[in-house]
């Protein structure tokens, strides 16, 4: 089964198409770009030149895979509505994965480890994640020193992520190059189980985690000036 994987809860801005059977899953064709200002000019053209890649078209899909976040708001929305919209579209369904799942849980290797993306605020989204890659903690979005607290409090011995890498000084952890970002073969991977079972269409809820920067004004403004003295 051909399925869509898209993901824009952080910089990277990731599409890519895996072939999920019942012996696995294999990643056909990822376009990535980092660039944090333009999620919803890119993703759009990686999905079309994904497909163009590999002689698909939108009708061969049979699923598409997201990564619900944590994510700052703006850029977030972009995969989800995306994702939500062709799959509404073509009548196929859509599937929600955790974005730090798709970073913590390829890079648990037998130990426990944390994974963090930039938050921006000078804070991280974070979680935690055992030996056997299975989440234990989180998500959560805090100031690294206390995801650095929460992290040795749970025995974490190794960090993940562009979090970790910007924030390296303060988590004090031993750093692990890969995965950066969300990784699509790890979005696929942690569908695959729904995918291969034709599990029902998920609701594509976000992990925004904090409320918006922008948000709808509570009161009227005047728009006429008052009585003069």
């Amino acid at each position: 089964m051909l399925v869509l994987v898209v993901d824009s809860s952080t910089p990277a801005v990731t599409a890519a198409l895996a072939e999920i059977t019942a012996d696995g899953v294999r990643l056909r064709v990822e376009r990535c770009t980092v660039d944090a200002r333009a999620h919803g000019e890119l993703l759009a053209p990686q999905v079309a030149a994904a497909l163009a890649e590999v002689g698909a078209r939108t009708t061969d899909l049979a699923a598409i895979v997201a990564g619900l976040g944590p994510g700052p708001f703006t850029g977030l929305r972009v995969g989800l509505i995306t994702a939500a919209t062709m799959g509404q579209a073509l009548g196929i369904p859509t599937y929600g994965v955790c974005s730090l799942d798709a970073i913590g849980h390829p890079a648990a290797a037998g130990e426990p480890v944390l994974a963090a993306s930039d938050a921006r605020r000078r804070e991280v989204y974070w979680a935690v994640y055992d030996g056997a890659g299975e989440r234990i903690a989180g998500p959560n979005v805090d100031v690294p020193a206390v995801a650095a607290e929460r992290a040795r409090d749970l025995g974490v011995t190794a960090m993940v992520g562009d979090g970790a890498h910007r924030y390296a000084d303060v988590l004090g952890l031993p750093l692990r190059s890969e995965p950066r970002y969300p990784s699509a073969a790890g979005l696929a991977g942690l569908a695959a189980e729904r995918v291969r079972a034709g599990a029902p269409s998920e609701r594509l809820t976000p992990l925004y985690l904090r409320r918006p920067d922008a948000v709808a004004a509570t009161a009227r403004k005047p728009v006429l000036p008052g009585p003069q003295a």
